[in-house]
């Protein structure tokens, strides 16, 4: 990898494809960024077609074990944690779809958040508490809802979001709001894609970026 050559990782999360509000906008977001640079890396990750298992007992005890004393079984239980962990270490901006359901995010992103959110990988506990681990990068959530107002009383997938990732080291992070779909699309729709159009000009290869007015 190069400085002119970013690796973009791309989570989606929704549970619908031909209908749904986030995933085209993620297209437009990749579509700006690969643009400017041609040359970038893109890895998909769609947590609906490819679903994260849900972490069990096998998988507790393998994390929590240290990883020279892993038995093959244990090392099988992480195979999935380790794979997303390492293309989420590796990116230099991370663009997330977050559909809005029943006021949180869908089941297969808290699943997804389950395995790249662990011990001794993305962050780890010290005498003063805990600490990330994860590089801190550019990433963009785009989230959509039918009427959840963002980051209002009854959202808890933005400020949840925005926490987790935080918690594993990622500060840098972008809100593309396209929420009240259900009675305001055409209005929200155009906002979210003039604040992708502005995130991806603003977007630095040294993982600083210009911080726009958001919509």
């Amino acid at each position: 990898m190069t400085p002119s050559a970013p690796t973009i990782l791309r989570i989606d999360s929704s549970g619908r494809s031909k209908q749904s509000h986030s995933r085209p906008l993620a297209d437009r977001m990749i579509k700006q960024l690969t643009t400017r640079f041609p040359d970038a890396t893109v890895i998909t990750r769609d947590l609906t077609s490819n679903v994260p298992p849900v972490v069990d007992e096998a998988w507790f005890e393998a994390a929590y074990t240290v990883e020279d004393e892993r038995s093959d079984e244990s090392n099988a239980a992480l195979a999935i944690s380790d794979e997303i962990v390492d293309e989420f270490m590796s990116a230099d901006a991370i663009v997330i779809t977050v559909p809005i359901y029943n006021f949180s995010v869908s089941a297969q992103l808290k699943l997804w958040i389950d395995q790249v959110a662990r011990f001794g990988r993305t962050f780890t506990y010290t005498e003063n508490g805990p600490q990330p681990l994860a590089p801190d990068r550019p990433t963009y959530l785009i989230v959509a809802s039918g009427g959840t107002v963002i980051d209002s009383d009854i959202d808890f997938a933005t400020g949840y979001m925005r926490h987790v990732l935080g918690f594993i080291g990622i500060k840098t992070v972008h809100v593309v709001e396209a929420d009240q779909l259900m009675s305001k699309a055409d209005e929200k729709l155009s906002a979210a894609r003039a604040a992708i159009d502005r995130h991806a000009t603003a977007f630095k290869m040294n993982g600083e970026v210009d911080r726009p007015e958001m919509a």
